[in-house]
């Protein structure tokens, strides 16, 4: 029986006893968690503790050294190649600076996964890039314009609107805010809170800004001592006893931004 018809949620993400490594060096060990439709995810953890290591072995950069990883319920060990477009189709995912093609301009950049992934035609998948550009909050006079041109919130946005570009179901985000101003952090958290409402999004999304995580996200996954040692609410992370945990979410950054929520 499918999660649907047993009641419980429909996991987009099951990572099971996961083992990371560099050489000698042990980044997870034995890590478990779930991400399941419709969740926001904040993912957050000290310096080292493998946070963008644990995305990219979830969307394939990363080949793990041990364990399962499930997305889209296929089994990453043993994609078919039609499973893997199935998987890219249904994700998108906004890499820290954007990752946009320096020598292609917005438009271009934003149309670029429908070129990839569709048949349709130069016309058709120009109106959708122009939607999902509006999307995103810009305007017509950004479509021509080069990333280098590009402040650093507009660049976030174009990154934004192409992973969007396929309409995905499920939404990677590393680091979304690094970098902006207050202002520009919390007006994307605004859009990114509307656009997984709107779309029925479900989003991993790996951050630092405690203002994020208690603006938008559903549950917040930790890691600490190479695996995931709690996942629950940020209002149920202040009253853990881990140290790192109590440091982070109730120091005097945690509470400010729980009095700004």
């Amino acid at each position: 029986m499918t999660a649907s018809q047993t009641g419980a949620p429909e996991k987009l993400i099951e990572v099971r006893g996961l083992l990371s490594q560099f050489g000698d060096r042990t980044i997870h060990e034995n890590l478990d968690l779930d991400v399941e439709r419709g969740e926001v995810l904040g993912v957050v953890g000290g310096s080292g503790t493998g946070k963008t290591v644990l995305l990219n072995t979830i969307i394939g950069l990363k080949e793990p050294e041990g364990g399962t990883v499930s997305i889209l319920g296929h089994d990453r060990a043993t994609l078919t190649k039609a499973q893997e477009a199935d998987v890219e189709r249904r994700t998108g995912i906004l890499f820290q600076q954007g990752a946009l093609f320096s020598s292609l301009s917005v438009l271009d950049n934003v149309a670029s996964p429908l070129v990839e992934h569709t048949h349709l035609s130069r016309e058709v998948i120009r109106e959708l890039a122009e939607m999902k550009i509006a999307m995103v909050g810009l305007g017509p006079e950004s479509h021509h314009l080069k990333p280098a041109e590009l402040s650093g919130g507009m660049r976030k946005r174009v990154g934004l609107a192409r992973a969007l570009a396929l309409d995905p179901e499920l939404l990677f985000l590393d680091e979304p805010t690094a970098g902006l101003d207050p202002i520009g952090a919390a007006a994307f958290d605004d859009l990114i809170r509307q656009l997984s409402n709107d779309l029925g999004l479900t989003v991993f999304m790996i951050t630092h800004d405690l203002d994020s995580l208690y603006a938008i996200t559903d549950k917040v996954a930790v890691l600490a001592d190479k695996h995931v040692v709690a996942k629950a609410t940020v209002q149920e992370l202040e009253k853990s006893d881990h140290p790192w945990i109590r440091e982070y979410f109730l120091g005097p950054r945690g509470r400010a931004a729980d009095r700004a929520a």
